[in-house]
């Protein structure tokens, strides 16, 4: 059952996709939302080596960076406030001023049932500065989950893919997608990537049947490609609107934590994710 749901504004083109996303889950649970802005000072003055006699530009840049990042906060809040209440949903709004961002997320993500985010950036206002590579992944290997990962394009979720390799992880994720029913009249497709037909037959089989005990119409693929090569273009060609995907590959660093394909697939993706590692 979903009741809490956190959703970042970002000010970026995937946050209208991100509220409008939310405040419908919201509607259909009866479930309150909080929206979340993070400002790090520090980094927005960071202007990079200044010339001699190049401090007054420097401040001048300052003062934009901090006035465009005002005026999209206001104006990500602004969206999600009326979207919110004209949807009569509750909900409530947190202003951060904080030099890492993640720490509030993983901290917030503990008492909310769902995560919304966008898909490449989560928190950049509009301006020209870096933001620390792979926030969507850092997020998913500390354990914030389940996360829906948006894209700058609202779709009606009518069709989903579900990855499943028969790990552990990747089950739990089908599991929580299910349980979780986000959209009850989704359609799913079961993917699964294995050299042994017999496997692929009987994990195939075990799965769509789980998804069927829920009153869900499946079906299903087998592929003896590999996933981080297949995965996409297989979503692309059914016309998913969104990916289930968890974790089933271990590796060096952030595969370890991840998964190869999982890593692949976030950098890459152009449409929703549901993540659950």
């Amino acid at each position: 059952m979903i009741k809490r749901i956190l959703v970042g504004l970002g000010g970026t083109p995937y946050t209208p996709v991100a509220i409008q996303r939310a405040v419908g889950l919201a509607k259909r649970f009866e479930a309150e939302i909080t929206g979340v802005t993070v400002v790090d000072p520090e980094h927005l003055s960071k202007v990079g080596p200044v010339p001699v006699g190049g401090g007054h530009a420097a401040d001048e840049l300052r003062r934009h960076r901090i006035a465009v990042t005002k005026e999209r906060i206001e104006e990500a809040i602004s969206k999600f406030e009326s979207a919110c209440a004209e949807a009569g949903i509750k909900y409530q709004v947190k202003r951060e001023e904080r030099e890492n961002p993640f720490d509030l997320m993983i901290s917030l993500a503990r008492y909310h049932d769902l995560m919304i985010f966008g898909l490449r950036s989560i928190f950049e206002y509009g301006i020209s500065v870096e933001e620390p590579k792979d926030t969507l992944v850092r997020l998913v290997s500390a354990g914030v989950r389940p996360i829906i990962a948006v894209s700058d394009e609202f779709r009606p979720i009518q069709k989903a893919m579900i990855a499943y390799s028969g790990s552990m992880e990747s089950a739990k994720t089908m599991k929580r997608f299910i349980q979780l029913s986000p959209w009850p009249d989704v359609k799913l497709k079961i993917v699964n990537f294995q050299h042994s037909e017999d496997r692929a037959r009987q994990l195939l089989y075990d799965a769509s049947e789980y998804c069927r005990t829920h009153e869900f119409i499946v079906e299903t693929e087998s592929n003896p490609g590999y996933p981080k090569d297949f995965l996409l273009p297989m979503a692309t060609l059914w016309q998913a609107d969104m990916i289930v995907m968890g974790n089933s590959a271990r590796n060096l660093m952030l595969r370890r934590l991840i998964g190869e394909t999982a890593l692949h697939i976030i950098r890459n993706a152009d449409r929703p994710l549901f993540l659950c590692q």
